[in-house]
C-alpha cells in the first residue's frame, strides 16, 4: 500500500501547478498539510532563478543565474544556477522538522515540490526527508525529477521504495491526473 506520491516528469510539464492544485483541494479535507513548493523568478520575461516558497507563504531564494564563471568552487552550482543553500535550509528545514514532531497516529500531509539536484547540495535536507519518508504519521505529496545524467541517490532511493506511488506527469495527462493524484494520497496512511 502507498504511503506516499511523488510526481515525476520532465521539467515545464506541470508538476508544480499539479501540487499547488492538489494542496488546495487537500486543505479543504481538515487533513494538517504543510510544506513547500518552487517557484521561477522572471526578470524582463526572461528566468533568473527559483524561490521556495511555504504553503504558509513565507518566500526566500532557493537559486538565482550567477554571470560570474569564475566563482568559488565552493559554490553549489547546478548550471547557470548559484544555490542559495543556507536561504534554502532556514525555510525548509523547520517545515520538515515540525512535520516530524507530535503524534504519529494524527495523520499530516507534508509538500515537498522538489527533491532535485538543487535540494540535495543540503545533507540536512537530505537526513530530514529520509526521515520523514519513515515517520508512520506523516504523507508526502512531492516531486522527483526524471531519470537524466547522473542517478541523484535520494531520488532514486524513493523512487525504489514499495510505499510510494510515482504518477509520470506529461502533457497529453496532467489535465486529467489530479483525480487519481488527490485519491491515492487521501488513501495512503489509512
Amino acid at each position: 500500500m502507498s504511503r506516499h506520491v511523488f510526481l515525476t516528469g520532465p521539467p515545464g510539464v506541470g508538476k508544480t501547478t499539479l501540487i499547488q492544485k492538489a494542496t488546495q483541494a487537500l486543505k479543504s479535507t481538515g487533513i494538517p498539510i504543510d510544506g513547500f513548493y518552487t517557484e521561477e523568478v522572471r526578470e524582463g520575461g526572461r528566468r533568473t532563478g527559483f524561490d521556495v516558497v511555504t504553503l504558509s507563504g513565507k518566500r526566500g531564494p532557493l537559486s538565482r543565474v550567477s554571470s560570474d564563471s569564475s566563482a568559488s568552487r565552493r559554490e553549489c552550482r547546478v548550471g547557470q544556477y548559484v544555490v542559495d543553500v543556507a536561504s534554502f535550509e532556514q525555510l525548509v528545514l523547520p517545515l520538515l522538522r515540525n512535520v516530524n514532531l507530535g503524534s504519529d497516529a494524527e495523520r499530516k500531509i507534508c509538500v515537498i515540490d522538489e527533491i532535485g539536484k538543487m535540494e540535495l547540495f543540503s545533507q540536512p535536507f537530505v537526513q530530514a526527508v529520509r526521515q520523514t519518508l519513515t515517520s508512520s504519521g506523516t504523507v508526502i505529496l512531492g516531486t522527483i525529477p526524471v531519470p537524466k545524467g547522473k542517478p541523484l541517490d535520494l531520488v532514486e532511493e524513493i523512487r525504489s521504495r514499495k510505499d510510494v506511488k510515482v504518477f509520470n506527469v506529461n502533457k497529453e495527462n496532467r489535465n486529467s491526473i489530479l483525480q487519481d493524484i488527490l485519491a491515492t494520497v487521501e488513501s495512503c496512511g489509512k
